[in-house]
């Protein structure tokens, strides 16, 4: 509501409180009204201007005299509108159709009665109820911003709790996501352990096969042509014995063994030739044996295997040709 309306609906006529606040620099209601409170009686500069005006013209001859009881019709001025509803008087239009638009009342008339103005009193009555009024609308507005202000803090409070809880549910996704990445680095160490643990337990069994199989290797048998007699206990020579196959065990550069039967008199070269067909290696490569310790020769491939002492059997090591230069 507008500073004008309010002063109207107070009871004041539109054009007093519209010069009150020109008078006072629109600086609100209060200072408007007391300056309409202090100048009940005085007229606004228009009606100033306007009742000079009239005192000055010159008096025409045919006007009715100021002094006399009326024209010649007998007809009295005009003062005031009166509410024939309520009996009411009114200074002037403005303040009469404020009271009908107030009341509901629609019957009006012109009087000669003059608005008297207001006594002391009557002024105290009038701004003791103006400053009621002040109140209550002050009242009003202080209790409508409470209520705007209670509702803002619920909404600060709804707001604050929606992104509460949109944290707390963003930080148990992330959380969730660390716990998830945790089980699968888990996961994926005990599974890199295990295979660890499995190689290890591999390569024992492997050490201890080779360990078991080095142990269990019978030494080299003479051959025919390096057998010697035994005296018997009456002095006759036992004949050599006569090996027509051999067993060979061949130990990889891998760890991984093969097993093969030769004829006794098959050259060394079958066996590297064995080993070729088996593992699919094309690259040259030697061989040896531990007990004696022996690395054979170019020369050796061509011997048949019971001259290089293979009969009945024997295990042979596969080495490179970096270890066949060392040795």
């Amino acid at each position: 509501m507008s500073d004008v309306q309010t002063l109207v609906d107070m009871g004041f006529s539109k054009d007093r409180v519209e010069y009150a606040l020109k008078v006072t620099s629109h600086k609100g209601v209060e200072p408007a009204m007391e300056w309409l409170l202090a100048h009940v009686d005085e007229a606004i500069p228009e009606q100033r201007e306007d009742a000079g005006a009239s005192a000055a013209a010159p008096e025409d001859d045919t006007a009715p005299s100021s002094s006399g009881t009326g024209d010649d019709s007998g007809e009295a001025v005009a003062k005031s509108l009166k509410c024939d509803d309520c009996g009411k008087v009114f200074k002037d239009q403005t303040e009469m159709e404020y009271h009908a638009a107030k009341s509901g009342h629609s019957n009006f008339s012109e009087s000669t009665e003059e608005k008297k103005a207001l006594t002391e009193e009557e002024k105290k009555a009038q701004l003791a109820l103006i400053e009621e009024k002040l109140k209550q609308k002050r009242l009003e507005r202080e209790e409508r911003e409470k209520t705007e202000a209670l509702e803002r803090e619920r909404n600060r409070i709804r707001s604050g709790k929606d992104m509460t809880e949109a944290r707390r549910r963003l930080e148990e996704i992330e959380m969730k996501k660390i716990i998830d990445q945790r089980k699968r680095e888990k996961e994926e160490e005990k599974a890199a352990r295990d295979r660890v643990r499995a190689q290890i337990e591999a390569d024992k069994a492997a050490r201890k096969a080779r360990e078991a199989l080095t142990a269990g290797v019978p030494e080299p048998q003479p051959s025919v042509s390096s057998t010697t007699t035994v005296s018997s206990p009456t002095g006759v020579k036992s004949p050599p014995r006569d090996y027509s196959e051999t067993r060979i065990q061949i130990r990889l550069q891998n760890g991984s063994t093969l097993n093969g039967t030769f004829s006794a008199k098959e050259q060394l070269s079958a066996v590297r030739l064995y080993i070729q067909v088996q593992t699919g290696i094309d690259t040259p490569f030697s061989l040896m044996t531990s007990f004696p310790r022996k690395v054979f020769t170019d020369e050796d491939y061509d011997k048949p295997m019971d001259v290089l002492g293979l009969v009945p059997s024997a295990v042979i090591i596969m080495t490179g040709v970096a270890a066949t230069a060392a040795q």
